[in-house]
């Protein structure tokens, strides 16, 4: 009984703007943005929502349908540069490619319930939603060993990056800002599990064809800077692999100070 095995069948999609792993929390946190799970229609799930609009968060499992494989030692996120148990860690490669994401409930509409703050990827198969309950889920100050001693960074942005993020965002480049948000708040300098470089006092961070310069001092990381991680001769170049030439060329003319 115990090697039986146990099929399941999902009950709804995931959808966002995060579609590529590096691209998702680390955690569920509210630095990322809005997302919806659509439920299957013809299956009763109208009713199964029946009081889901009176829960502030709840929990939902979902599969990592990127992964085809599992790892029994893994390297943490943080806290940690040597390699664990699977099962000590939160690492999508598991034996099941089970996950869990606690997110808040922003609205519901019919069969879609708009979430924030999920590290799930679009196209997530969603297998079942349970509502958070505090008195039983939470256990403050509870933290696996390998995080004991990692601290947090408050990451702020500089002025005319506010500005590059808000122009960047409405090109439809959606998940820069959350990006840095999570890949800083912890280890922001470990270039083992982040494309991050020094540069001089600076550090630089990749995120696809952008690039942001930043700081460090005591506790807070601050974003110096966004620029384009194309070179003015890449740019004359008529091969464009990512579809987004365009909008750097634009981002150069209306931010013509940025430097690499």
């Amino acid at each position: 009984m115990a090697k039986q095995k146990i099929e399941m069948t999902p009950i709804g999609i995931f959808h966002s703007h995060q579609v590529h792993p590096y691209e998702a929390g680390r955690q569920p946190d509210e630095h990322h943005s809005e997302g919806y799970i659509e439920l299957f229609s013809g299956h009763n799930f109208e009713q199964a929502l029946i009081g889901l609009e009176g829960c502030e968060r709840i929990w939902v499992l979902f599969t990592f349908h990127h992964n085809q494989h599992w790892n029994p030692m893994v390297l943490p996120p943080r806290g940690s540069d040597i390699k664990l148990g699977v099962f000590a860690t939160r690492s999508p490669y598991r034996p099941n490619p089970v996950g869990m994401s606690c997110v808040k409930v922003l609205r519901i509409e019919k069969l879609k319930i708009f979430v924030e703050g999920a590290d799930l990827l679009d196209g997530s198969p969603v297998l079942d939603i349970k509502p958070y309950v505090a008195y039983a889920d939470s256990f403050p100050g509870v933290e696996p060993q390998w995080l004991h001693g990692t601290p947090r960074y408050e990451v702020s942005f500089a002025q005319e990056v506010l500005e590059q993020l808000e122009w960047i965002e409405a090109q439809n480049v959606s998940q820069l800002r959350g990006f840095l948000q999570h890949q800083l708040e912890y280890e922001p300098t470990n270039s083992k599990k982040k494309r991050v470089k020094q540069d001089g006092p600076e550090f630089v961070i990749a995120y696809r064809t952008w690039r942001a310069r930043f700081t460090i001092a005591n506790n807070e990381v601050k974003v110096l800077n966004i620029f384009s991680g194309y070179s003015d001769q890449d740019l004359h170049q008529t091969e464009d692999p990512y579809l987004d030439k365009n909008i750097h060329r634009a981002f150069k003319k209306l931010f013509p100070n940025q430097t690499a």
